[in-house]
């Protein structure tokens, strides 16, 4: 073999990886990295997810660079309610979001009193101890609880006020073709409760469902050297909650 045909050969093997890791990038699973808190304790900064993106169908935005070839949704399946799904931000489409679906369309959602009421109905929150977050190198003491989700999921949360702004809100109705967000770290999330930022968001800008954490590091992943000590080792291949 000649030096020409082996760079060819190997042009055409990096060709075809790319391609396979295009397709499945873009068909089956995609990787996500945590970089705020709003969904702790269930996930924190430094882990990183696959997303599947067959879970609820494909658009736009199932695809790299979001190529506008068709609007809506193709095989599309409806998210459940208590999915951790990844989705593209209503305001800005090329920012990605993780957050939890609680309401769903045509669903009536109101904090009062520091307790979610879907449709009316208060969700069930139990005391389920303390987190204890120290990502700013001062450690912090947070009640955690467990919400029942109507359709039986249970979910645990973070209150670490319970008095915040979005403790007590008007009553949210989720338009048609759209889904409610919430983070689960409920006083440190900008979510649908924020409507002017975040807001009720199209099926179309849902990316897929979080299924598993296949990484997860407490410090920078470039500081390699910190690996032995910063890898959260009991968190890998963790189904995500």
């Amino acid at each position: 073999m000649t030096k020409q045909e082996s760079k060819l050969g190997f042009l055409k093997t990096l060709a075809i990886a790319l391609l396979c890791a295009g397709i499945v990038r873009s068909f089956f699973f995609e990787p996500f990295h945590i970089p705020s808190s709003s969904m702790k304790p269930n996930l924190l900064i430094g882990d990183y997810i696959f997303v599947a993106k067959y879970s609820y169908g494909y658009s736009r935005y199932s695809f790299p660079f979001a190529p506008n070839l068709f609007e809506g949704r193709k095989w599309k399946t409806a998210p459940q309610r208590g999915d951790v799904a990844v989705f593209r931000l209503p305001s800005n489409p090329n920012i990605n979001y993780v957050k939890r679906v609680i309401g769903l369309p045509g669903d009536k959602i109101q904090m009062r009193d520091d307790v979610l009421f879907i449709n009316n109905v208060a969700v069930e929150k139990i005391a389920d101890g303390s987190f204890f977050d120290s990502d700013d190198q001062v450690e912090i003491e947070i009640k955690k609880f467990i919400e029942n989700l109507p359709e039986g999921k249970q979910v645990k949360i973070l209150d670490q006020r319970p008095d915040s702004a979005q403790d007590n809100t008007g009553t949210y109705e989720v338009p048609a073709g759209h889904y409610f967000m919430m983070g689960d770290n409920r006083d440190n999330s900008q979510d649908s409760r924020f409507l002017t930022q975040v807001g009720y968001v199209p099926e179309e800008n849902l990316v897929g469902r979080a299924t598993i954490i296949f990484f997860s590091n407490g410090r920078p992943t470039w500081e390699f050297w910190q690996w032995p000590n910063s890898i959260r080792f009991n968190r890998i291949f963790r189904k995500v909650q």
